[in-house]
Parts: structure tokens; C-alpha cells; sequence
């Protein structure tokens, strides 16, 4: 039989609606609907009891539909200018989504966001462990972006990114800084750092009375663009895989 959730739990265990949205029927808030409603068996129970847990081996059934656990995937797309980090828009956008809706069957989802008008790795998936781990600040996921403003960055702004710097949300400090390549053009920066916090680069020069002009992520939890232009996609190798599992057991 299922087992109602009492926060104790096999970690094999898995929340119903979860189950079901992984298999790709529908979202999890539309899964509870599902349950609710009594369309739902587990090994040829009806159950409606919200946060009940099943195990891979337990029999899901929509309907008279077995529903199978989706298999993992991992897509890296290297984001284009003009596209925004949504399921869907109501205001017609364009949207990251439909860059990759050809990529598999499965539902995947993106890791985190990146504005409209950045670009660079965005990561992609249906596994909800790595997705969390991703995003959670506890576990600052390293991440590096090549910045281009609209002035040169003095020194003197340079030293006082590398200190630190208090704003709105809280007190920022970067990993490393620096000019890109030989350091002439001084608009142009390389900067790394572990913040998830929404439009944290952007804001750091905007305090500084600096405008970007461009942002692109070039690295995020050891994945970088190699090879991968920009508009399109790939799926993770397995050794890139292994190295997000690595780096979120951590």
C-alpha cells in the first residue's frame, strides 16, 4: 500500500503528484486535482489522500493508464538575447521552452532564471534533486559571467565590487573580478560568484552607476559553452551528469 507522508520516509519514496507529474501526465498542482477527484490507484487502490508517498515499485494508474516514472534528462542551451525564462507567457514572448520543445519527450524544466536580456548556460531538467540543489543559496553554485558596460569600471569600483558592497536584499561579495584578456578595454569584466539572488550582477554595477550592456553566464556548476552556439541546445554527457551529482552531494 501507498504510505501517507510523515516527514520520516525511505528516500526512495517519492510524493504521489510527484510521481504523476514526473511521468508526464500533467503538472504536480494538476496531479492533486487528479488524486482529489479519485482517479488516481495505487496498486489497485483508489487514493485521494494528499501527500501520500509511493515507492518505484508500487503500480500508478490515471485512469487505465500505468503511468511510468519519466527517465532523468539534461538539456544546456546556450541562451539567446530576447527570450524569457518561462513555461509559457500569457503576453506571447518568446520563451526559452520553445528553443528546446523539440529536445525530448519528457517534461523538463529550467534551472534557476536568466533575464530577457542575458544570455548564456541555462540548464534544463526534470530531476528534482538536482534542480533544488541548483538553486537553493545554502549550496552557492558557482557561476562566472562576461559583462560588458556601458563605461569603464575604475579601479576604484573594481576594489570596492572586491570588498564587498551592501544592497537592497543584503550584503554582496563577489569570488573574483577582472578585466577580460589583456585589461585595455576596461568596459569588459569577467566576474564569479555564488549569489542566486535575482539580477545580482546587474545590480552590483547599477550601484555603481554603471549600465550592462551585455551579460552572458559562461559557466554554471562546471558546465561551460564549449562548442555549444548560441540559439542552441544539447543534452549533458554523462561525465557532466556525474559532475552535477558530485557537486550537489556535496
Amino acid at each position: 500500500m501507498p504510505k501517507p507522508m510523515d516527514g520520516s520516509g525511505d528516500q526512495e519514496l517519492i510524493r504521489l503528484n510527484k510521481f504523476i507529474a514526473n511521468s508526464g501526465v500533467c503538472s504536480r498542482r494538476e496531479a492533486d486535482e487528479l488524486i482529489k477527484a479519485g482517479t488516481v490507484k495505487v496498486n489497485g487502490v483508489v487514493v485521494t489522500e494528499m501527500g501520500t508517498k509511493v515507492s518505484p515499485t508500487d503500480k500508478v494508474k490515471f485512469g487505465d493508464q500505468a503511468l511510468r516514472r519519466e527517465k532523468n534528462k539534461y538539456i544546456l542551451l546556450n541562451k539567446p538575447k530576447g527570450y524569457i525564462t518561462t513555461m509559457s507567457d500569457p503576453q506571447k514572448r518568446n520563451t526559452v521552452i520553445a528553443l528546446i520543445k523539440d529536445a525530448c519527450k519528457e517534461r523538463v524544466y529550467p534551472v534557476g532564471r536568466l533575464d530577457r536580456n542575458t544570455t548564456g548556460l541555462l540548464l534544463f531538467t526534470n530531476d528534482g534533486f538536482i534542480t533544488k540543489k541548483l538553486t537553493h543559496p545554502r549550496y552557492g553554485i558557482k557561476k562566472i559571467y562576461h559583462v560588458v558596460l556601458n563605461k569603464p569600471l575604475t579601479k576604484e569600483d573594481k576594489n570596492k565590487i572586491t570588498e564587498g558592497m551592501e544592497l537592497d536584499d543584503g550584503f554582496i561579495r563577489v569570488d573574483q573580478i577582472e578585466y577580460i584578456g589583456d585589461g585595455k578595454d576596461k568596459r569588459e569584466i569577467g566576474i564569479e560568484l555564488h549569489s542566486g539572488k535575482n539580477r545580482i550582477v546587474r545590480r552590483i554595477f547599477e550601484q555603481l552607476e554603471h549600465r550592462v550592456e551585455k551579460l552572458d553566464r559562461v559557466y554554471f556548476a562546471g558546465l561551460t559553452k564549449k562548442n555549444l552556439p548560441r540559439g542552441k541546445w544539447r543534452f549533458l554527457e554523462q561525465k557532466e551528469i556525474n559532475l552535477l551529482k558530485m557537486i550537489c552531494s556535496k
